[in-house]
């Protein structure tokens, strides 16, 4: 398909270095290059008059509407006014553009939307309640009056209760992000050109990148742990204070290595899904598309991802207040048990509001990184031009040779 976002090849973009193509004006005749590309015969010098009478004579006609003024569209010297046939203008975008073309697409295409987002957020948390109830083991208890080498191995055995315990939910998580990002991504380039996609269109468009995003998903997971690893591994096996301090060491530098490098490759999943590139080559697409603007791409989707916790804590909240009212005699039983006993009702209530909040959220933040992805291309390689003509935009209606 040719009518949405990346499907050209990348290859041919300005930024690869390829503008074979682009014209290039002569150079004027100083009598020692080509003949023929100037017209011999020039006005000589002060042989131009003005068509008109002076402005300020008599008999001059009255300047036309807007002389003087600023014209329709901008100031003198401004830039043009950008074609915006969907929920962005088909331009270099701010930061504010980026955030309200994720929620214009939300409610321009919701009954699409909501229909991916609420269909995976309740199938995932209703298998994450089952898990939770029936598979889990119990949580390690911690004596608080251990010290020394006791307090170690129970800081140690409760660290490793609790990855077990949460494997299952972030691993399911990370599955329903997958497959609505991957989804939600064809909507968003769908509302950047204008046109509306039911969500059996977006959804036959995006199976066939669904293996291919799971291996990038895994891969990257795959990377995050490692590099957790080899920060953490020495401090460990060194043991004792040192190897305390070594492996906080390491946590930090790894957390920044992990950062620097996921920051780096968050367009991957866009281009993957929207010009059909393998995983390794999605990932060298989103670092070149990253270069020169790491900081600003991080400010973005950590206003994002603020945006995110805000609305959970919003959301969560009051669900979570209600239910520890409602299943463990009020909040008196809950701030006084130091392990309060949680039954259904609470694990339904909490369950309502995790299904509110990712509804809203999985959206908000594929729309995010899709248009993050899609300025980056507008800046690098003049995506816009295409956009313009995918759209039927008057004016670009003609192929780029």
């Amino acid at each position: 398909m040719n009518d949405s976002p990346g499907w050209a090849s990348p290859g041919s973009a300005p930024s690869d270095g390829q503008e074979t193509g682009i014209p290039r004006p002569s150079s004027p005749v100083d009598g020692s290059g080509p003949v023929g590309q100037w017209s011999p015969e020039q006005p000589r010098p002060g042989q131009w008059s003005p068509p008109n009478p002076p402005a300020d004579g008599p008999g001059a006609p009255p300047p036309p509407p807007g002389w003087g003024g600023m014209p329709p569209g901008g100031g003198w010297g401004g830039p043009p006014l950008a074609a915006k046939p969907g929920v962005i203008p088909l331009r270099p975008l701010g930061v504010g553009e980026i955030l309200d073309g994720a929620v214009s697409t939300m409610r321009s295409h919701w009954r699409t939307v909501l229909g991916v987002s609420l269909t995976v957020s309740v199938i995932t948390e209703v298998v994450v309640l089952l898990v939770q109830r029936y598979l889990m083991p119990e949580p390690t208890s911690v004596d608080p009056d251990a010290v020394g080498a006791e307090a170690l191995r129970q800081a140690t055995e409760s660290m490793q209760s609790q990855l077990v315990s949460s494997a299952p939910a972030a691993l399911l998580a990370m599955i329903a992000t997958l497959f609505t990002t991957s989804v939600l991504t064809v909507v968003v380039s769908r509302s950047v050109l204008g046109r509306t996609v039911t969500l059996s269109e977006a959804f036959s468009e995006a199976r066939p990148r669904l293996l291919p995003l799971l291996g990038l998903t895994l891969l990257l997971s795959l990377l995050s742990a490692a590099i957790m690893a080899v920060g953490l591994l020495p401090g460990m096996l060194l043991g004792g204070d040192a190897g305390i301090a070594l492996a906080a060491v390491g946590f930090v530098a790894a957390c920044v290595i992990a950062l620097w490098l996921m920051v780096r490759f968050t367009l991957a999943a866009p281009a993957l899904m929207l010009e059909r590139q393998p995983v390794l080559t999605s990932l060298r697409r989103s670092a070149k598309l990253v270069r020169g603007s790491w900081w600003r791409i991080f400010g973005i989707l950590a206003l994002t991802y603020l945006l995110v916790i805000v609305v959970t804590l919003i959301i969560a909240v009051p669900f979570g207040i209600v239910a520890v009212t409602v299943d463990s005699d009020g909040l008196s039983e809950f701030l006084s048990n130091d392990s309060p006993d949680f039954g259904w009702p609470f694990l339904v209530i909490t369950g309502i509001g995790e299904v509110i909040v990712s509804t809203l959220t999985y959206p908000f933040t594929a729309g995010v990184i899709a248009l993050l992805y899609i300025d980056r291309r507008i800046r690098r390689e003049a995506l816009d031009l295409e956009l313009a003509r995918a759209a039927g935009v008057p004016g670009y209606d003609t192929p780029r040779s």
